[in-house]
């Protein structure tokens, strides 16, 4: 059984400038920093009835950062823990706003094994004892290679 290729194969996007610009840099950045956000929340109090958790210093909900967000999830860092949950935000002197408390729907967020060693810089760590040990092998071949040939 052969398999024809279509005619309308899938077709790599072209990326738009250079692939280490300072605008590629500044998204890495802020991708980091909501992860380092979503390390930073805990929980302040559970709210009864219906167990409605109160979130100190939960990441942001402005565009970017929800994007930052998902590029998270997307990269296995976070993942979410409840989805459709209600929020609201507190008034500018720290109050409950009378009426309508919860004004949006979003997913809340932990962070994974992964994201963690990315906020620790484990990986750096490990590629670093990785080149390290590399390199001391290779200084030691040499070493026997050179003392075989001149002794």
């Amino acid at each position: 059984m052969s398999r024809r290729r279509s005619t309308q194969s899938a077709r790599r996007v072209p990326r738009e400038g250079p692939v280490l610009s300072f605008e590629h840099w500044r998204k890495e950045r802020a991708i980091r920093r909501a992860l380092r956000g979503l390390a930073r929340q805990r929980v302040a109090a559970i709210l009864q009835p219906g167990n409605m958790l109160v979130v100190e210093r939960g990441p942001s909900r402005r565009e970017p950062s929800d994007a930052a967000l998902r590029s998270c999830h997307l990269r296995g860092w976070a993942e979410p823990i409840g989805n459709a949950v209600r929020s609201g935000s507190l008034g500018p002197d720290g109050t409950i706003p009378d009426g309508k408390v919860y004004d949006r729907v979003g997913p809340i967020y932990r962070i994974t094994e992964a994201g963690w060693h990315v906020l620790n810089r484990t990986q750096a760590w490990l590629v670093m004892t990785f080149v390290v040990a590399l390199a001391s092998l290779v200084a030691t071949i040499l070493g026997f290679v050179i003392s075989g040939l001149g002794g």
